[in-house]
């Protein structure tokens, strides 16, 4: 199979969808990849190293997408690149479809085959594709939410861990997931004082036992996290349907409950966000402020960290891509039930249902399409 990997073009994405070792490996079994020139720069892999794998080098993404058979990436494409998807071409990425209408439109225009790395998912309800960037973004909830917490930028100027004789500040965590999970161990790490609050009683059972004692956990409710917000210093959003648009868990009347300068880190922007005044940021442009509380709505949050990021995705990604490539896209899924459900949308035809619920789409299952 002919693989393109081209240069994410997304503000501030400094990931790739491919490091030269995944490459290594598709061309062993003797595939052709294609990158993008500088594509794996920013994250700290050079075109040498691409080259002395195996990688044909490209200018442009223009050549890269020509070319393809299947396209790799990190992030959805974005409008420049709608009309560079040729019909047939598939394209294995984060997509995030339900929360965007108008990527949703173009991929169905351009009958493309979308597999989605955030709906493949196990028998055991598990995300192998999205996991290792929900720890990632977990994790970097906190450090940035610790940052925006200063006063000079727009926070209360509180420190997480306090000091001695100085209450350290109180972070709630909504969702206790992966990325609720991790974001919990670091706040936890730099002394804050967290709750995590989840619909799920075994899972939060299980925080108990497994988290430091300075996390608390509760049952998710709007009455409970109304009655935390007025002593809450950041809230984390970490709430994820798969595949499916998040619920608003902190309304606008909501925010009225919290003191100025306090800290909302939206992580499921991507899939539309869990606080109803979210809006997709850039790390150019990370913040704003709605009636005095401070939001971070950054939809590639693990693109700051992109050497770590690239790696941890690849790490994930690759048996997918190499079992794609090597047997094509529908023999791959027919044999794998995890990627099938990776399959959201097949030429011009939607075959993710909670996708097609969202817009009052027709729905296709994948191996009808």
């Amino acid at each position: 199979m002919i693989i393109g990997v081209p240069k994410e073009i997304k503000n501030n994405e400094n990931r790739v969808g491919m490091t030269p070792a995944g490459v290594a490996e598709l061309v062993k079994r003797g595939h052709t990849v294609y990158v993008q020139a500088t594509a794996g720069v920013n994250s700290g892999f050079s075109d040498e190293e691409y080259v002395a794998v195996g990688a044909k080098m490209l200018p442009t993404i223009e050549e890269t997408y020509a070319i393809a058979e299947m396209i790799v990436k990190v992030k959805e494409p974005i409008e420049p690149e709608y009309k560079l998807i040729k019909k047939g071409q598939v394209l294995f990425t984060y997509f995030h479809f339900a929360a965007d209408k108008e990527l949703t439109e173009a991929m169905i225009q351009q009958e493309a085959v979308c597999i989605a790395y955030e709906t493949v998912e196990k028998a055991d309800r598990s995300l192998p594709l999205l996991i290792p960037m929900s720890e990632v973004a977990g994790r970097m909830s906190i450090q940035e939410g610790a940052r925006f917490l200063e006063k000079p930028q727009g926070g209360k100027g509180k420190l997480m861990g306090g000091v001695p004789g100085v209450l350290p500040a109180r972070v709630l965590i909504l969702g206790g997931g992966i990325v609720g999970t991790n974001a919990a161990i670091i706040a936890a790490g730099m002394g804050a004082e967290v709750l995590i609050a989840d619909i799920n009683l075994p899972r939060l059972r299980h925080l108990s036992e497994v988290l430091p004692k300075n996390v608390k956990t509760i049952y998710s409710s709007a009455h409970n996290i109304m009655a935390e917000l007025p002593t809450i210093d950041l809230v984390i959003g970490s709430v994820l349907i798969p595949g499916d648009k998040t619920p608003h868990l902190v309304t606008r009347d909501m925010l009225k409950l919290m003191k100025p300068g306090t800290v909302l880190v939206d992580v499921a922007i991507d899939q539309g966000g869990c606080f109803e005044t979210s809006h997709p940021t850039t790390h150019s442009e990370p913040v704003y402020k709605v009636d005095g509380i401070v939001h971070y709505a950054v939809a590639n949050i693990p693109g700051a960290v992109p050497f770590t990021s690239t790696l941890a995705l690849t790490n994930a990604t690759l048996p997918y891509t190499i079992a794609l490539a090597q047997k094509g896209w529908r023999k791959a899924c027919e044999e794998d039930a995890a990627l099938a459900k990776g399959v959201n949308m097949v030429g011009g035809k939607v075959t993710f249902k909670a996708v097609a619920d969202v817009f009052g789409l027709p729905y296709t299952p994948w191996n009808e399409a």
